[in-house]
């Protein structure tokens, strides 16, 4: 037909420039990757995959710890894939779509070994800061402020909760991609061979501090406990998606029995008893009942949808009133449900544009990081102290209980807990453990995805489904947006108003016979007054679809071609519209459609759509925000002007009977002007939909246009669109402070743990306090993602 959209039935998929459905000989896989810590393991695990052959594209999630990639069926192999990975550190396996769905880390053991952690690095922490009040007289528990038990309490925490950290660092070196692990495991085992070395060898003059990689530990432990916990906040509304399946339904045999069956177990074509208060377990056609359902889960709307027999339910909406029988047309990882999930997974990611420097900078920061300690250390031993004696004798930032005038202790062994420096190589010692700690690459890569991740959930949560990244800062600098008006401003609900033909009857069966077929919203208009007149449908001989024009075919019993679409094109193709019918057409709004058989003219048919009750305040909306607004339409003049004319367009604005190449070519100027999003929603919006900086689908649209599309609006409100882009804009600015933050922690904190403020101001930062510093760097990344709002 002409323009506008379908119902979103199964439609021929196409590819997006960045969707899901890739060639036939490319298939995409996720893997979930352990040992991910910071910016640079993603710069590792992604550096790692593109060196595989068959690998064409990566996006590595670090919140998720998720790697999604598109491998050739011909030349990849994913067991070599993930053993690649395993070489770098990074254990990987590949994610297996269950019919269920299932989210990894979804059961209780990433709770169980949370809390493992936050005791362990609580307990650390406790013996640590007890022994500082042994040593300084405030506890009558002398064991617990001996060297010995510092001695052991330290080497128990490395073989025990830092063995992991270790382990991971050293891989992740020997694979010349140092992680945070490895920076980690620098100062934390650096501090203890320094002390064991001072231990065993007491003719060096060094101070023993055994206490320092216990609390080390301790503070990266519970910074990662709480980033853990925060992170997993973050991933909360696919959780909520997972649970709105149904573990069992209600499955209905051919004798009538009702009985409890899995979900998994359920086949297209069977029946399923929704009573009141069931979720909707698969997607399908209710056959028996009326009902009110609760879509608000899946598109946020807020009114509940009536529903009766021939209804199509996605699953996870929910059943409000009486009981209904369902048949299943999608079931388990083919489910509307299942195929959200997958395009919010997916799309956290993929990563924005404005990550990219961040990603950079995090792939070499740890080599920085180490290059910088080594020059600490030097400096300090070999010149700082021998220049500015003074630092010897400097309180240490960090210390619970500084020991009186910072003096240091006649006998280094009488304390394992002297971390005020008495040596030059004792300091350098110190500083150089204070800038491996401190650094934070971690911030770096997590300060886009986080806000990423939780800006996908919000938005998965009101039924805007954005595919990435990319997605989100495209939507946050647009400059125009332009509508497709069929099923976009408008209902896509058209109603025949008038028709013109010496024979009415007639001129409709033909019409709906041939029209039966389509899924085009004037389709539809012509089908529903064929019915409402009760006239049979011809079967029908061959029909074709002209792209953006109509439809041309046989009928059964009818001699000759029939063509019905747009009266221009019929015009092209030889037809003569009388004078009296051109005379009716040029005086009504509406879209008209023409049949004609051969070049005869068997009439015409106006079809009137109605708008959309929330588009005029939605537009206003758009246009306080500053963006351009137009209309590109295949519809008639008089039509398209008299909507525009409603909606407060100027004639500039407008653009109709336009073709699919001509959108196209209207988009490209457009673009040399800013960045132009495009809404629609029918098959003749595919091409403008992946031609524009970013194509929005509506989700009463074809599932081809969704496909295409960047971004889908699910449900049937406009206004959803001008929400949609401010948290779009509201997230940018999350990712903006956050990189400012994870820039701004790591340009300061490492210049003061170098020393920088040693010699004049006397500041020196010790290695837990670093610790700490780090971790709360991490974690307040992730709180301010969280404090993202619609």
């Amino acid at each position: 037909m002409l323009t506008g959209s379908s119902p979103p039935d199964p439609a021929p998929s196409v590819p997006n420039k960045d969707c899901l459905l890739v060639s036939s000989a490319v298939q995409t896989i996720v893997l979930d990757v352990a040992g991910m810590k910071c910016g640079g393991c993603v710069s590792a695990v992604e550096r790692t995959l593109f060196e595989q052959p068959g690998v064409k594209r990566v996006d590595v999630n670090l919140v998720s710890r998720a790697a999604w990639l598109d491998l050739n069926e011909s030349d990849g192999d994913i067991e070599a894939v993930i053993a690649a990975l395993a070489a770098r550190g990074f254990l990987a396996r590949e994610r297996v779509l269950e019919p269920k769905l299932k989210l990894s880390g979804s059961d209780g053991s990433t709770e169980l070994s949370w809390w493992r952690q936050l005791v362990v690095a609580l307990v650390l922490l406790l013996l640590a800061l007890m022994g500082h009040l042994s040593e300084a007289g405030h506890l009558p528990m002398p064991i617990i402020g001996s060297l010995p038990f510092h001695a052991i309490l330290a080497t128990v925490a490395l073989v025990g909760p830092g063995r992991q950290i270790l382990i991971g660092g050293l891989a992740a070196a020997r694979a010349g991609v140092p992680s945070m692990d490895t920076l980690v495991g620098l100062g934390v085992g650096s501090a203890y061979l320094a002390s064991l070395a001072a231990l065993v060898r007491p003719n060096l003059g060094w101070s023993c501090f055994f206490n320092e990689p216990v609390m080390l530990l301790g503070f990266v432990l519970l910074g990662r406990c709480l980033e853990e916990r925060a992170r997993s906040r973050t991933c909360q509304a696919l959780q909520q998606f997972s649970q709105l399946q149904p573990e069992t339904a209600r499955l209905i045999s051919d004798d009538g029995a009702i009985r409890d069956v899995l979900v998994s177990a359920l086949r297209p074509g069977e029946c399923v008893q929704l009573l009141a208060g069931d979720q909707v377990p698969v997607d399908g056609v209710i056959r028996e009942g009326h009902s009110m359902i609760d879509v608000s889960n899946l598109t946020g709307e807020p009114m509940p949808l009536r529903v009766e027999p021939g209804t199509e339910l996605v699953s996870g909406s929910l059943n409000l009133e009486s009981p209904l029988v369902l048949e299943a047309r999608r079931v388990g990882s083919d489910t509307s449900l299942a195929r959200i999930v997958r395009l919010v997974e997916q799309a956290q990611a993929r990563r924005a544009p404005i990550q990219g420097l961040a990603d950079r900078v995090a792939g070499r920061f740890c080599y920085g990081v180490m290059a910088l300690a080594l020059v600490t250390f030097l400096f300090w031993w070999l010149f700082g102290a021998v220049h500015w004696p003074q630092v010897l004798q400097t309180s240490v930032i960090g210390l619970p209980f500084p020991h009186e005038h910072g003096a240091a202790y006649e006998d280094p062994h009488q304390s394992d807990l002297s971390s005020i420096a008495t040596t030059p190589i004792g300091l350098a010692l110190q500083l150089t453990i204070s800038v491996l700690v401190v650094a934070c690459p971690c911030a770096l890569g997590l300060a886009t995805p986080t806000v990423v991740t939780v800006a996908t959930g919000l938005a998965a949560r009101r039924g805007w489904l954005f595919r990435g990244g990319d997605v989100i800062e495209m939507a946050a600098s647009l400059d125009q947006v332009v509508f497709d008006k069929t099923g976009t401003l408008t209902l896509g609900r058209p109603l025949v108003t008038d028709i013109f033909s010496d024979d009415v009857d007639r001129l409709l069966q033909w019409a709906a016979s041939l029209e039966q077929s389509s899924r085009h919203p004037l389709a539809y208009a012509l089908l529903q007054e064929a019915q409402r007149r009760q006239l049979p449908l011809l079967d029908v001989i061959r029909v074709s679809t002209m792209l953006g024009e109509g439809l041309v075919g046989e009928l059964q019993g009818v001699s000759g071609e029939l063509r019905v679409g747009s009266p221009n094109w019929l015009q092209r193709h030889g037809l003569v519209i009388p004078d009296q019918a051109m005379a009716w057409l040029t005086v009504r709004s509406g879209s008209i459609v023409a049949l004609s058989q051969g070049d005869s003219l068997i009439g015409l048919f106006q079809i009137e759509d109605q708008q959309r009750p929330d588009v005029a305040s939605a537009l206003k909306r758009l246009r306080c925000s500053g963006l351009q607004l137009a209309i590109f339409s295949g519809d008639r003049e008089v039509a398209v002007r008299h909507l525009g004319q409603r909606l407060g367009f100027s004639d500039d604005d407008l653009a109709w009977q336009m073709l699919p190449e001509q959108k196209l070519q209207r988009l490209e100027q457009l673009r040399s002007k800013g960045k132009v999003a495009m809404v629609g929603d029918g098959i003749n919006d595919v091409p403008a939909l992946a031609a524009a900086d970013l194509g929005i689908a509506v989700g009463t649209g074809t599932q081809i246009a969704q496909d295409t599309a960047d971004m889908v609006l699910l449900g049937d409100r406009l206004d959803n669109l001008p929400e949609a882009l401010l948290l779009a804009r509201r997230t940018l600015n999350k990712v903006r402070q956050n990189l400012f933050w994870a820039f701004g922690y790591n340009l300061i904190a490492l210049p003061i743990a170098a020393g920088v403020l040693l010699p004049n101001q006397g500041v020196l930062l010790s290695p837990p306090l670093a610790a700490l510093l780090m971790a709360l760097s991490s974690v307040t990344v992730v709180l301010n993602a969280l404090t993202l709002r619609i």
